[in-house]
């Protein structure tokens, strides 16, 4: 089949560039709720603001549900300091040093936008002998607002409180030669890669053998995204999510990644060796990995105690939870896969 990695890139490009942390999905969601509609795809939305879009097959009392996870890294306003600036604090895991230097924006409760940096304590080598060896550390990282403000109530006039939002810049790249660098691929480059397998199966007119549900989770890099509202009748469900690159891993960021086991043990037997051969027997490049330090939406669902098989794949990311890297390739051969299981 040929699937089209420009249309890919479109839905990448868009999903990317809409800031969506971890509690802040309300905007990414409704973009995804005018593609459903475009498309004639049923769907709900959950208590939680996830979504479950669903596509009827021929059966439809053995369902599988695709998982893919809208949300990403960001942060909250801690404190408003007494020189105007911010102090924050994490939503979800990552190296304080990754986003050092980063434009940021703050989204305020009742609609407004700031943009920022984040940047230490101190800042400047010219200025602090110690710069080099401040500790990375939460207490020592503060956001420099872009606005003409100097004490903490100059602050609060634009707006901004403490558990304001912010995200951060996602410096979306894409090269001649496939290689896709930004922020936040985990787990963009799975919503691209499903949006445009609902697009596909709905222009081509492909009826699944089994119903299929795709799952947007809005809550998994706090760990709690797919721990609710999963379609009863699911028997497989698949975290499509990020594979990892890196020193004495298999992963790469060419190939559809099949993680047989990451924290919290290992994923189904049977539907993980199935994926495989599936891979092998349509030429889609492929490689089976395991993950010392990682956990995904079908784990959440597990502990959850929902019944069914579990596996997880995904585009081989470099670089994860920092300025991660792509390769289209990596995500096509994550579509190919999902359209055999599907099919």
């Amino acid at each position: 089949m040929d699937y089209k990695s420009d249309l890919v890139k479109k839905y990448l490009n868009d999903v990317l560039n809409i800031p969506s942390p971890s509690g802040y999905t309300q905007n990414i969601m409704e973009y995804i709720k005018k593609i459903l509609e475009t498309h004639n795809v049923d769907y709900k939305v959950t208590n939680k603001g996830a979504i479950v879009a669903t596509i009827e097959g021929e059966d439809t009392e053995y369902q599988k549900t695709l998982s893919c996870h809208v949300d990403t890294l960001g942060a909250m306003v801690k404190e408003i300091k007494s020189n105007s600036r911010l102090a924050l604090t994490q939503v979800g895991g990552y190296m304080m040093h990754s986003i050092e230097g980063e434009c940021c924006k703050i989204h305020t409760r009742d609609g407004k936008v700031y943009e920022g940096t984040i940047q230490t304590t101190k800042p400047s080598v010219h200025i602090h002998s110690d710069a080099r060896e401040l500790q990375r550390i939460p207490a020592n990282y503060e956001v420099v607002i872009d606005e003409e403000v100097f004490t903490k109530e100059d602050t609060q006039k634009l707006g901004i409180e403490v558990g304001d939002f912010i995200s951060f810049d996602p410096r979306v790249k894409m090269t001649d030669s496939g290689f896709i660098k930004s922020r936040h691929l985990d787990d963009k480059a799975s919503v691209a890669a499903v949006l445009y397998i609902i697009e596909y199966i709905k222009l081509v007119g492909i009826k699944p053998k089994n119903t299929i549900n795709f799952f947007f989770s809005n809550y998994e890099e706090v760990g709690h995204g797919s721990s609710a509202a999963i379609p009863e009748k699911t028997k497989e469900f698949i975290a499509i999510d990020m594979g990892c690159p890196g020193e004495g891993q298999n992963s790469t960021e060419y190939d559809v990644c099949i993680c047989a086991k990451d924290s919290g043990g290992p994923y189904d037997y049977e539907l993980t060796t199935r994926l495989i051969n599936l891979a092998k027997d349509n030429n889609i490049g492929y490689k089976v990995d395991t993950y010392p330090n990682y956990g995904s939406d079908a784990g959440a669902m597990i502990r959850a105690g929902y019944d069914a098989k579990t596996a997880l794949i995904g585009a081989g990311i470099f670089a994860s939870h920092g300025y991660e890297r792509t390769n289209i390739k990596a995500i096509i051969e994550t579509i190919k896969l999902i359209m055999e299981y599907i099919k």
